[in-house]
């Protein structure tokens, strides 16, 4: 039957949902760290100049909320993960399609305001009467906060420190209140550390016994698989390497 001859046949509300769905056909939704928001911000951008009529919309959290709104059924398309350990729970609840990548890695750093005249050089300083409030990231769903506790304990200055920890959401938020001067030093990636240099400063690196990398993979409910696939392809491209590496990320 013509095109126009089933027009005719169908109300005006269905003749606008067909002609709206091909648009919405290429709308992808992307979950990711908030260590990555403005590395993704340039990469998305990138990557619908790549492809015409694909809008991509991203939402940044800490890895652990976002995999809780997976499991809960948020239409997400793709998550990308800033730690091993949310993936493996992810891919263990059945939640992720098979294709699991690596597509980036970061540092662990010790910062403190931009005015501070005398920075720590090492974790041990960290128990002189100078620090009395260290923003850390919440171990149980921020990972920034389990990689600073990893090397914490790696120190035996775990159970010291606690006392003296604030807990953030997020990595951002950890990087917020050392910013803010609301606390002394704190835990980040040195990928947030180097985005305002005029706030924060880099004390030293935190050597972490787990690598820092960040897997990504498709949503097993995705509504675009191909085009989720698309995206977590695009980001081992040597394009979205540039972006990323442009951000201080390092090859995964």
């Amino acid at each position: 039957m013509p095109t126009q001859s089933l027009r005719r046949l169908l109300p005006l509300g269905l003749i606008a949902w067909s002609l709206a769905a091909p648009l919405r056909a290429q709308e992808l939704t992307v979950s990711a760290a908030a260590s990555l928001t403005n590395a993704f911000q340039a990469v998305a951008q990138a990557f619908e100049k790549e492809r015409p009529g694909v809008k991509v919309t991203l939402n940044f959290a800490a890895s652990g909320p976002l995999l809780q709104q997976i499991r809960q059924g948020a239409p997400v398309d793709v998550f990308a993960s800033a730690d091993q350990d949310t993936m493996d729970r992810a891919v263990a609840a059945q939640l992720m399609a098979p294709g699991r990548v690596d597509f980036a890695s970061n540092s662990l750093v010790l910062v403190v305001p931009a005015n501070q005249t005398q920075p720590p050089s090492s974790l041990a300083d960290l128990g002189g009467p100078g620090y009395r409030k260290i923003a850390v990231g919440q171990p149980s769903s921020v990972p920034v906060g389990r990689y600073t506790l990893e090397a914490l304990r790696a120190a035996q200055l775990d159970a010291p420190l606690q006392p003296r920890f604030i807990y953030g959401d997020s990595v951002r938020q950890v990087l917020t209140y050392v910013g803010r001067q609301e606390v002394d030093a704190g835990f980040v990636y040195r990928t947030d550390a180097l985005l305002d240099p005029s706030k924060v400063r880099i004390a030293f690196s935190v050597p972490t016994a787990t690598p820092v990398r960040y897997p990504v993979a498709v949503v097993k409910a995705s509504r675009q698989p191909a085009l989720a696939q698309a995206f977590v392809d695009y980001l081992r491209s040597a394009p979205a390497q540039a972006l990323l590496q442009g951000h201080g990320f390092s090859k995964p």
